[in-house]
Protein backbone atom coordinates (compact mmCIF):
# COMPACT_ATOMS: atom_id res chain seq x y z
CA UNK A 1 0.00 0.00 0.00
CA UNK A 2 1.34 3.33 -0.75
CA UNK A 3 0.44 5.62 2.29
CA UNK A 4 0.41 8.75 0.63
CA UNK A 5 -1.82 7.33 -1.60
CA UNK A 6 -4.29 5.90 0.71
CA UNK A 7 -4.60 9.22 2.78
CA UNK A 8 -5.18 11.04 -0.30
CA UNK A 9 -7.84 8.67 -1.05
CA UNK A 10 -9.69 8.59 2.15
CA UNK A 11 -9.53 12.50 2.29
CA UNK A 12 -11.43 12.77 -1.00
CA UNK A 13 -13.87 10.16 -0.18
CA UNK A 14 -14.77 12.22 3.00
CA UNK A 15 -14.82 15.45 1.28
CA UNK A 16 -16.68 13.96 -1.84
CA UNK A 17 -19.21 11.79 0.09
CA UNK A 18 -18.69 8.94 -2.55
CA UNK A 19 -16.26 6.44 -3.62
CA UNK A 20 -17.09 7.41 -7.24
CA UNK A 21 -16.56 11.03 -7.10
CA UNK A 22 -13.58 10.63 -4.88
CA UNK A 23 -12.36 8.37 -8.23
CA UNK A 24 -13.44 11.16 -10.40
CA UNK A 25 -11.55 13.64 -9.11
CA UNK A 26 -8.30 11.90 -8.30
CA UNK A 27 -8.36 10.10 -12.04
CA UNK A 28 -8.40 6.67 -10.40
CA UNK A 29 -10.93 3.52 -10.60
CA UNK A 30 -13.29 3.37 -8.20
CA UNK A 31 -12.24 -0.46 -7.06
CA UNK A 32 -8.79 1.49 -6.52
CA UNK A 33 -9.78 4.19 -4.38
CA UNK A 34 -11.85 1.37 -2.48
CA UNK A 35 -8.83 -1.22 -1.93
CA UNK A 36 -6.71 1.79 -0.61
CA UNK A 37 -8.91 3.07 1.97
CA UNK A 38 -9.73 -0.94 2.74
CA UNK A 39 -6.09 -1.23 3.36
CA UNK A 40 -5.81 1.91 5.56
CA UNK A 41 -8.33 0.56 7.40
CA UNK A 42 -6.84 -2.69 7.75
CA UNK A 43 -3.57 -1.12 8.83
CA UNK A 44 -5.01 0.82 11.24
CA UNK A 45 -7.32 -1.64 12.45
CA UNK A 46 -10.36 0.84 12.71
CA UNK A 47 -13.22 1.48 10.81
CA UNK A 48 -12.85 4.80 9.28
CA UNK A 49 -16.52 4.77 7.14
CA UNK A 50 -19.49 3.49 6.58
CA UNK A 51 -20.67 2.54 3.49
CA UNK A 52 -24.13 1.95 2.53
CA UNK A 53 -25.67 1.42 -1.33
CA UNK A 54 -26.89 5.15 -0.87
CA UNK A 55 -24.08 7.42 0.56
CA UNK A 56 -20.77 6.83 2.70
CA UNK A 57 -20.84 8.40 5.65
CA UNK A 58 -17.28 8.67 8.00
CA UNK A 59 -17.51 7.55 11.43
CA UNK A 60 -15.93 9.18 14.59
CA UNK A 61 -12.52 7.48 14.75
CA UNK A 62 -12.53 8.09 11.05
CA UNK A 63 -13.37 11.78 11.24
CA UNK A 64 -10.60 12.51 14.15
CA UNK A 65 -8.42 10.41 11.43
CA UNK A 66 -9.19 13.01 8.68
CA UNK A 67 -8.42 16.19 10.76
CA UNK A 68 -5.08 15.05 11.17
CA UNK A 69 -4.37 13.44 7.73
CA UNK A 70 -5.54 16.96 5.89
CA UNK A 71 -2.86 18.32 7.64
CA UNK A 72 -0.63 16.23 6.61
CA UNK A 73 -1.33 16.64 2.64
CA UNK A 74 -1.59 19.90 3.20
CA UNK A 75 2.56 20.49 4.94
CA UNK A 76 3.26 17.98 2.23
CA UNK A 77 1.86 20.48 -0.75
CA UNK A 78 3.39 23.48 0.92
CA UNK A 79 6.89 21.54 0.74
CA UNK A 80 6.79 20.48 -2.86
CA UNK A 81 5.30 23.80 -3.68
CA UNK A 82 7.62 26.16 -2.04
CA UNK A 83 10.10 24.36 -3.86
CA UNK A 84 8.76 24.26 -7.49
CA UNK A 85 7.46 28.16 -7.27
CA UNK A 86 11.12 29.09 -6.36
CA UNK A 87 12.54 27.71 -9.41
CA UNK A 88 9.00 28.06 -11.96
CA UNK A 89 6.36 30.25 -12.87
CA UNK A 90 2.84 29.85 -12.02
CA UNK A 91 1.81 26.93 -14.62
CA UNK A 92 -0.82 24.18 -15.44
CA UNK A 93 -4.23 23.43 -15.29
CA UNK A 94 -6.96 25.76 -13.09
CA UNK A 95 -10.48 24.89 -13.21
CA UNK A 96 -12.90 28.07 -11.65
CA UNK A 97 -16.56 28.52 -12.06
CA UNK A 98 -17.64 32.06 -11.98
CA UNK A 99 -21.25 34.18 -12.50
CA UNK A 100 -22.27 33.94 -15.95
CA UNK A 101 -22.82 37.67 -16.34
CA UNK A 102 -19.53 38.62 -14.23
CA UNK A 103 -17.39 36.11 -16.75
CA UNK A 104 -19.27 38.05 -19.90
CA UNK A 105 -19.25 41.46 -19.63
CA UNK A 106 -15.96 41.55 -17.02
CA UNK A 107 -13.27 38.59 -16.79
CA UNK A 108 -13.96 37.37 -20.62
CA UNK A 109 -13.02 40.94 -22.13
CA UNK A 110 -9.97 40.84 -19.20
CA UNK A 111 -8.27 37.36 -19.85
CA UNK A 112 -5.60 38.47 -22.47
CA UNK A 113 -4.34 40.39 -19.97
CA UNK A 114 -4.02 37.75 -17.40
CA UNK A 115 -2.82 35.27 -20.37
CA UNK A 116 -0.11 37.87 -21.23
CA UNK A 117 1.13 37.95 -17.37
CA UNK A 118 0.62 34.14 -16.74
CA UNK A 119 1.18 32.03 -20.26
CA UNK A 120 1.73 28.88 -18.57
CA UNK A 121 -2.13 28.89 -16.47
CA UNK A 122 -4.77 27.04 -18.67
CA UNK A 123 -7.97 27.80 -17.35
CA UNK A 124 -10.18 25.51 -17.41
CA UNK A 125 -13.97 28.18 -16.61
CA UNK A 126 -17.28 26.80 -15.25
CA UNK A 127 -19.87 29.69 -16.27
CA UNK A 128 -22.65 29.39 -13.92
CA UNK A 129 -25.22 30.94 -11.40
CA UNK A 130 -25.93 27.62 -9.99
CA UNK A 131 -24.43 26.43 -6.78
CA UNK A 132 -21.34 24.23 -7.58
CA UNK A 133 -19.61 21.24 -5.37
CA UNK A 134 -16.28 22.56 -5.27
CA UNK A 135 -15.04 19.55 -3.60
CA UNK A 136 -16.80 17.07 -5.30
CA UNK A 137 -16.74 18.36 -8.66
CA UNK A 138 -12.94 18.95 -8.26
CA UNK A 139 -13.11 22.48 -8.62
CA UNK A 140 -9.81 24.75 -7.45
CA UNK A 141 -11.86 28.00 -6.33
CA UNK A 142 -15.81 29.87 -6.99
CA UNK A 143 -16.13 33.10 -7.99
CA UNK A 144 -20.16 33.91 -6.22
CA UNK A 145 -22.23 37.24 -4.91
CA UNK A 146 -23.33 36.46 -1.09
CA UNK A 147 -22.21 35.20 1.73
CA UNK A 148 -20.90 31.71 1.34
CA UNK A 149 -22.60 29.34 3.52
CA UNK A 150 -20.78 26.48 2.96
CA UNK A 151 -18.45 26.31 6.46
CA UNK A 152 -15.85 24.00 4.99
CA UNK A 153 -14.89 26.67 2.27
CA UNK A 154 -11.98 29.01 2.87
CA UNK A 155 -13.86 32.25 1.37
CA UNK A 156 -11.53 35.30 0.23
CA UNK A 157 -14.06 38.78 -0.20
CA UNK A 158 -12.76 40.40 -3.24
CA UNK A 159 -15.42 43.03 -4.02
CA UNK A 160 -19.02 44.26 -3.16
CA UNK A 161 -21.52 45.03 -5.83
CA UNK A 162 -23.16 47.96 -5.83
CA UNK A 163 -27.09 47.21 -6.79
CA UNK A 164 -29.74 49.29 -7.96
CA UNK A 165 -33.83 48.65 -9.10
CA UNK A 166 -34.22 49.18 -12.95
CA UNK A 167 -36.96 48.42 -15.28
CA UNK A 168 -37.33 49.33 -19.43
CA UNK A 169 -38.45 51.71 -20.75
CA UNK A 170 -41.00 49.45 -22.38
CA UNK A 171 -42.31 48.09 -19.51
CA UNK A 172 -42.69 51.86 -17.28
CA UNK A 173 -44.94 52.97 -20.69
CA UNK A 174 -47.11 49.73 -19.55
CA UNK A 175 -46.83 49.45 -15.98
CA UNK A 176 -46.17 53.00 -14.78
CA UNK A 177 -43.31 54.17 -12.80
CA UNK A 178 -43.25 53.33 -8.99
CA UNK A 179 -42.56 55.98 -6.64
CA UNK A 180 -42.43 53.74 -3.52
CA UNK A 181 -40.95 49.67 -3.22
CA UNK A 182 -44.05 48.71 -1.98
CA UNK A 183 -45.78 50.09 -5.56
CA UNK A 184 -43.36 47.28 -7.23
CA UNK A 185 -45.85 44.19 -5.00
CA UNK A 186 -48.76 46.26 -6.80
CA UNK A 187 -51.29 44.38 -9.13
CA UNK A 188 -50.44 46.09 -11.95
CA UNK A 189 -46.50 45.68 -11.64
CA UNK A 190 -44.06 42.49 -11.92
CA UNK A 191 -40.95 41.68 -11.62
CA UNK A 192 -38.23 38.78 -13.36
CA UNK A 193 -37.86 36.76 -10.52
CA UNK A 194 -34.36 35.41 -9.99
CA UNK A 195 -34.33 31.61 -9.06
CA UNK A 196 -32.44 30.18 -6.35
CA UNK A 197 -32.25 26.75 -8.17
CA UNK A 198 -30.95 24.73 -5.24
CA UNK A 199 -34.15 26.06 -3.14
CA UNK A 200 -36.63 26.30 -5.65
CA UNK A 201 -37.16 29.90 -4.26
CA UNK A 202 -37.09 33.74 -6.45
CA UNK A 203 -35.08 36.03 -4.40
CA UNK A 204 -36.42 38.97 -2.61
CA UNK A 205 -35.01 42.53 -1.91
CA UNK A 206 -34.42 44.88 1.07
CA UNK A 207 -34.45 48.55 0.15
CA UNK A 208 -34.05 51.24 2.59
CA UNK A 209 -34.45 55.24 3.28
CA UNK A 210 -34.05 56.93 6.32
CA UNK A 211 -35.68 54.85 9.06
CA UNK A 212 -37.78 53.18 6.84
CA UNK A 213 -36.49 49.35 5.65
CA UNK A 214 -38.91 47.48 2.93
CA UNK A 215 -38.26 43.94 1.53
CA UNK A 216 -39.88 43.58 -1.76
CA UNK A 217 -40.94 40.51 -3.43
CA UNK A 218 -43.44 41.69 -6.22
CA UNK A 219 -45.13 38.85 -8.60
CA UNK A 220 -43.60 37.60 -11.41
CA UNK A 221 -44.48 35.63 -14.72
CA UNK A 222 -40.61 34.45 -15.26
CA UNK A 223 -38.18 33.52 -13.16
CA UNK A 224 -33.92 32.80 -13.87
CA UNK A 225 -31.53 31.30 -12.23
CA UNK A 226 -29.10 32.71 -14.68
CA UNK A 227 -28.04 36.06 -14.31
CA UNK A 228 -27.78 36.82 -18.53
CA UNK A 229 -31.07 35.39 -18.79
CA UNK A 230 -32.41 37.24 -15.96
CA UNK A 231 -30.98 40.87 -17.27
CA UNK A 232 -32.80 39.52 -21.15
CA UNK A 233 -35.87 38.93 -19.63
CA UNK A 234 -35.63 42.50 -18.20
CA UNK A 235 -34.68 44.26 -21.51
CA UNK A 236 -37.45 42.89 -22.93
CA UNK A 237 -39.67 43.96 -20.35
CA UNK A 238 -40.65 41.55 -18.52
CA UNK A 239 -41.13 43.08 -14.91
CA UNK A 240 -38.55 44.72 -12.67
CA UNK A 241 -34.96 44.20 -12.45
CA UNK A 242 -32.52 44.80 -9.04
CA UNK A 243 -29.02 44.78 -10.73
CA UNK A 244 -25.68 45.05 -9.70
CA UNK A 245 -24.22 48.44 -11.66
CA UNK A 246 -21.86 46.63 -13.54
CA UNK A 247 -24.41 44.98 -15.11
CA UNK A 248 -26.86 47.61 -15.56
CA UNK A 249 -25.32 50.78 -16.33
CA UNK A 250 -23.87 49.78 -19.66
CA UNK A 251 -27.79 49.62 -20.63
CA UNK A 252 -28.94 52.34 -18.51
CA UNK A 253 -26.25 54.75 -20.56
CA UNK A 254 -28.24 53.61 -23.72
CA UNK A 255 -31.77 54.15 -22.64
CA UNK A 256 -32.29 50.25 -22.64
CA UNK A 257 -33.03 50.87 -18.81
CA UNK A 258 -34.20 53.18 -16.86
CA UNK A 259 -32.82 53.56 -12.49
CA UNK A 260 -36.08 53.53 -10.27
CA UNK A 261 -36.06 54.33 -6.84
CA UNK A 262 -32.87 56.19 -6.79
CA UNK A 263 -33.61 57.82 -3.50
CA UNK A 264 -33.90 54.30 -1.96
CA UNK A 265 -30.86 51.91 -1.14
CA UNK A 266 -29.91 48.50 -0.71
CA UNK A 267 -26.42 46.71 1.02
CA UNK A 268 -24.14 46.03 -1.53
CA UNK A 269 -23.54 42.61 -2.29
CA UNK A 270 -20.02 40.81 -1.37
CA UNK A 271 -18.37 39.31 -4.03
CA UNK A 272 -15.84 36.21 -2.16
CA UNK A 273 -13.49 33.67 -3.84
CA UNK A 274 -13.74 30.52 -2.23
CA UNK A 275 -11.70 27.40 -2.39
CA UNK A 276 -11.53 23.82 -0.48
CA UNK A 277 -9.45 24.11 3.02
CA UNK A 278 -7.32 21.42 2.16
CA UNK A 279 -6.00 22.53 -1.05
CA UNK A 280 -3.15 24.56 -0.93
CA UNK A 281 -3.34 27.63 -2.31
CA UNK A 282 -1.10 26.82 -5.10
CA UNK A 283 1.00 29.61 -7.19
CA UNK A 284 -1.28 29.04 -10.58
CA UNK A 285 -4.55 29.88 -7.76
CA UNK A 286 -2.79 32.56 -5.49
CA UNK A 287 -2.10 34.88 -8.79
CA UNK A 288 -5.72 34.34 -10.23
CA UNK A 289 -7.31 35.44 -6.87
CA UNK A 290 -4.89 38.09 -7.01
CA UNK A 291 -5.87 39.25 -10.45
CA UNK A 292 -9.19 38.99 -9.65
CA UNK A 293 -9.20 41.18 -6.94
CA UNK A 294 -7.69 44.23 -9.29
CA UNK A 295 -10.38 43.43 -11.61
CA UNK A 296 -13.01 43.58 -8.90
CA UNK A 297 -11.11 47.13 -7.53
CA UNK A 298 -12.01 48.79 -10.67
CA UNK A 299 -15.16 47.50 -11.48
CA UNK A 300 -16.96 46.90 -7.62
CA UNK A 301 -14.82 48.00 -5.38
CA UNK A 302 -15.45 46.55 -1.64
CA UNK A 303 -17.22 49.33 0.02
CA UNK A 304 -15.83 51.53 2.90
CA UNK A 305 -15.66 50.43 6.29
CA UNK A 306 -16.41 46.37 5.41
CA UNK A 307 -13.78 44.12 6.14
Amino acid sequence: MDRFDALQAFARVVEAGSFTKAAQTLHMSKTTVTQLVQQLEARLRVKLLHRTTRQVRVTPDGAAYYERVVRVLAELDDADTALSDATSTPRGRLRVDVPSPFARMVLMPALPDFHARHPEIQLDMGVSDRIVDVIGDNVDAVLRGGEVTVPSLIARRVGDLQLGVFASPGYLAVAGTPAHPREIEDAHHRIVGFLRASKGTVMSIEMRRGDEAVEVRGRYVVAADDGNAYLAAGLAGMGVLWLPRYMADPHAARGELVPLLTDWAMDPMPMYLAYPPNRHVSAKLRVFMDWIEELMARHAPMATGRT
